[in-house]
């Protein structure tokens, strides 16, 4: 091999590597004047839901130009401790102060009653309950037995009163659940799953302001609970259906059911005059 000419190559590729070298550090030179020396933040390591516990699994520390950090950044997980999110942060996105806040009164069930709705609370059994398999965020008919006859079998009928109605709450257990008093929160709230429920005797719905009136109205002149009939989420369609009266449940049998009924109160109002 010629000597010379291995030299000289040598020669010109040191003199490209440190022409490279300083062009990168040019061009780093003037990527910081312009934007800025490199921070650090803390950004969502997974998508983050309204009202969702922040944790350390949930979060972690890049590093990015000064100019892109957020107002209001943070730096340090101990920041975030006993935190949750005051709104949707996707995988990526900056945590910043606006975004977080501490459970307070303004983290509870109001929070997310949606506008021009309201809250009502009713009693249910396993039976009224769909075996009390019902959670947070489920949608449900609800079913009324109606007696305006004063214990006339013909004038009772089965109602589906209201249709798609929200599950706010059962018990005291509600959607991503969170700690409503104080600011420090228990390891064990930490380490649950937000969405689960537990024993109930109590469900509450979001209904508009009229509904909420016919709900109460049924509850208050009515002996009879009324019925929760579970539904698909996804399922939103306000079906028209009909009253269901003891004539529909005899189906053949129901002509001479109110031939009888008709014999029997004309009886009774004779007797009476």
């Amino acid at each position: 091999m010629n000597t010379r000419a291995f030299t000289l190559a040598l020669i010109v590729s040191i003199i490209a590597m440190l022409m490279v070298n300083t062009y990168i550090d040019d061009q780093e030179a003037q990527i910081k004047q312009r934007f800025g020396k490199e921070v650090t933040v803390l950004v969502a390591k997974v998508d983050i839901q309204e009202l969702e516990l922040i944790d350390d699994s949930k979060i972690m520390k890049i590093s990015i130009p000064e100019k892109f950090r957020s107002p209001g950044y943070f730096t340090d997980e101990k920041e975030l401790a006993n935190t949750i999110a005051t709104m949707p942060i996707l995988k990526g996105e900056q945590l910043t102060k606006p975004r977080v806040t501490y459970p307070g009164i303004k983290t509870g069930l109001s929070r997310q009653i949606s506008l021009g709705k309201r809250a009502i609370s009713i009693q249910v059994s396993d039976r009224e309950g769909v075996s009390k398999l019902l959670k947070p965020g489920d949608r449900v008919d609800i079913l009324a037995a109606i007696d305006y006859g004063s214990g006339r079998k013909d004038m009772q009928k089965l109602k589906t009163i209201l249709q798609d109605v929200l599950v706010l709450s059962t018990g005291h257990s509600i959607t991503n659940s969170i700690p409503i008093i104080g600011v420090q929160t228990p390891q064990v709230i930490r380490q649950m799953n937000l969405n689960t429920y537990v024993d109930y005797n109590t469900i509450t719905l979001e209904l508009d302001p009229f509904q909420s009136q016919q709900l109460i109205f049924y509850l208050s002149y009515f002996n009879a609970r009324p019925y929760l009939s579970l539904r698909n989420n996804s399922d939103k369609e306000i079906v028209r259906i009909k009253s269901t009266r003891i004539f529909d449940i005899l189906g053949d049998d129901a002509p001479e059911a109110k031939a009888y009924f008709s014999d029997k109160y004309a009886e009774e109002a004779k007797g009476a005059k």
